[in-house]
């Protein structure tokens, strides 16, 4: 049966558009340094000695060494599935956060339902269709194969964001469209010149433990972190950006909180 993916206000449109899917279920730094000559063997500790400290009205000598501090791996790094571990942080990506359901919803006739555990049974990329805002569909027009996006769990009791997944396919016209069956049928949009687009996406992790929305609300107040975050500054639209900083903070939020969840 069709899933429910997302619920967004149409700029100008008088209805609700509401974002599901036709697809029936299925069963750090660089260590390396520059020497300028090559074969010389790596310095050892540096002593200093510093007549900082006094002792009975006489200077006393103070021998210290310093230690060149080792580097320091993430828990969150150590938690994400090792295909994903070198493609996470790359700055070179595009961000995203998409909108989806989890909680059962009928839209003519049909639950348009879905959730991180759903694209997580999936064994073959998923559609991300259903969208009906041109601000959302232009920005699933602009993404680009590899680029990573937060799964949101959207109109249900606690919403936030619950993982992540990849952008596996870039867009391509929506066919649930012009199906007058499909709980998102849209007469206007023609088979030879379609107004939709869909992007195909796949499971990368799930969160030990979400952000929810109150907490998101928090880092996007003035001065905060995520003050010019998309999502925040217009709620209801269910594609929106991530820029890399937020990105960045948000894993950072997920890390301290574990990581991602071991059972997925």
């Amino acid at each position: 049966m069709p899933k429910r993916k997302a619920i967004e206000a149409d700029a100008g449109a008088k209805n609700t558009g509401l974002r599901r899917s036709t697809r029936r279920k299925s069963s750090g730094p660089d260590n390396a340094t520059t020497q300028e000559n090559p074969t010389k063997a790596p310095p050892k500790a540096e002593k200093k000695t510093s007549t900082a400290r006094e002792k009975g009205g006489k200077e006393e000598n103070v021998t210290t060494e310093r230690k060149t501090p080792k580097a320091k791996a993430t828990t969150f790094e150590a938690s994400i599935p090792p295909k994903e571990a070198d493609d996470i942080n790359t700055p070179e990506k595009t961000y995203w956060l998409l909108k989806a359901e989890p909680e059962t919803r009928l839209e003519n006739g049909t639950d348009v339902k879905f959730s991180i555990d759903d694209l997580a049974s999936r064994t073959e990329p998923e559609p991300w269709d259903g969208i009906r805002n041109y601000v959302a569909r232009n920005n699933l027009r602009a993404m680009k194969k590899g680029d990573l996006a937060f799964f949101y769990h959207s109109n249900c009791k606690e919403p936030g964001i619950v993982g992540i997944m990849e952008i596996v396919r870039e867009h391509s016209p929506d066919l649930s469209a012009h199906d007058p069956k499909a709980p998102y049928y849209d007469a206007s949009s023609k088979v030879s010149d379609p107004k939709w687009s869909v992007v195909h996406v796949e499971f990368r992790g799930k969160f030990t433990q979400q952000i929810g929305l109150k907490e998101l609300r928090e880092m996007g107040k003035p001065g905060s972190p995520l003050q010019n975050m998309q999502m925040l500054k217009q709620s209801r639209l269910s594609v929106s950006k991530v820029t890399a900083a937020e990105w960045k903070y948000l894993l950072g939020v997920v890390e301290e909180r574990g990581g991602f969840s071991k059972e997925t």
